[in-house]
């Protein structure tokens, strides 16, 4: 049976009746409708208090108002009220906000006056089923608050009975429910260190847990978070210190490829071939210093390897090159060069 418009004209906000629809009333179940914003109440349980700033809202609200891409997910006042008695929070409405509860406070602060919504009362059949259903949605979201997050999920331990029957639900191991539900137990000052990322959340978790065993109150948080960051700043500078050290070392045993100014270079001079041998007679082409062959130079001379020349050597100062021999040559070697010379120029 096909029910009329006038069933729902004050859905989409063509009429004002004076008494709405009874708070059981199914029939709407699974439609997507658009409902007055009068009519809708965020939930009590929801552990979300951060919503954004006035003027982030605003901008939602005017993106809601071109299109709503995602209805909000709602139940029955009378099925929410089944499962906690909150009449006096949510008020005179019909429906109660499972999830969307930002697009509601966009849309009011967009001057909306209503929202698409799908009615999902099967959420509704148990304080489990619904809280699941809001939680669920907060923790799939990245920026989620820590600190919401870890009274969400205290809130579903309370439900759930223990630590193990949350983590089994959500497939989590059982610290992922510890490492949360330990930052209910920071002061409210430091709760809020966390949500502004200047206390991080390892820190954190560790004073929480104690802060749980101890009973410590705030000033005794305080205090012992005091202590691990004077520890901690102390092993920062340790630590940088080490590597200081470690990289003075390093430099030490790297070997020195700077050349003395006082000493001279060396370049690596192939002598010529044969075939590039001056003929008798001929200035080489070498440039200065370069010595004519003689004609009774041996055909068969040896092949020298390659030379080492000292380029900044003046070869014409004679007292030069012999300090020069001295400093570079062992005396063992600078004698069999002396005996050489003297042989040949016998």
């Amino acid at each position: 049976m096909s029910s009329s418009r006038d069933e729902y004209d004050d859905f989409f906000g063509d009429s004002e009746p004076e008494a709405g629809p009874s708070p059981d009333d199914t029939r709407a179940e699974g439609r997507l409708l658009r409902v007055p914003l009068k009519r809708l109440a965020p939930n009590t349980v929801n552990p979300r208090r951060n919503f954004g700033t006035q003027e982030a809202l605003e901008d939602l609200g005017r993106s809601l108002k071109r299109r709503q891409q995602q209805p909000i997910t709602v139940v029955s006042k009378g099925k929410y009220l089944k499962l906690w008695d909150h009449t006096d929070q949510i008020g005179d409405v019909d429906f109660v906000i499972v999830s969307g509860e930002r697009r509601y406070r966009g849309a009011l602060a967009g001057s909306l006056s209503s929202l698409e919504a799908v009615v999902n009362d099967a959420i509704a059949t148990s304080r489990k089923s619904f809280l699941d259903a809001v939680m669920t949605e907060n923790f799939d979201r990245e920026n989620f608050d820590p600190i919401e997050e870890a009274y969400a999920v205290q809130a579903m331990v309370d439900e759930f009975g223990s630590n193990r029957a949350v983590a089994e639900h959500f497939g989590r191991a059982d610290g992922w429910v510890t490492q949360r539900v330990c930052l209910t137990y920071l002061s409210p000052e430091l709760q809020q260190q966390v949500r502004a990322r200047t206390l991080s959340l390892e820190l954190a978790r560790s004073l929480g847990q104690k802060a749980k065993k101890h009973g410590w109150d705030s000033d005794e948080q305080k205090l012992w978070l005091q202590q691990q960051r004077e520890l901690l700043d102390e092993e920062r500078k340790a630590k940088k210190e080490e590597r200081r050290q470690q990289k003075a070392a390093d430099r030490a045993k790297a070997p020195d490829t700077k050349v003395s100014a006082d000493r001279p270079s060396f370049t690596a001079v192939k002598p010529p071939s044969e075939s590039q041998a001056p003929v008798p007679g001929e200035t080489n082409p070498a440039g200065e210093g370069a010595q004519p062959a003689t004609a009774d130079a041996p055909a068969d001379r040896e092949q020298l390897p390659d030379l080492v020349v000292p380029q900044a050597v003046r070869w014409g100062d004679v007292e030069l090159v012999h300090r020069t021999l001295r400093q570079w040559m062992t005396d063992e070697n600078y004698q069999s060069l002396r005996k050489r010379m003297l042989a040949e120029g016998s």
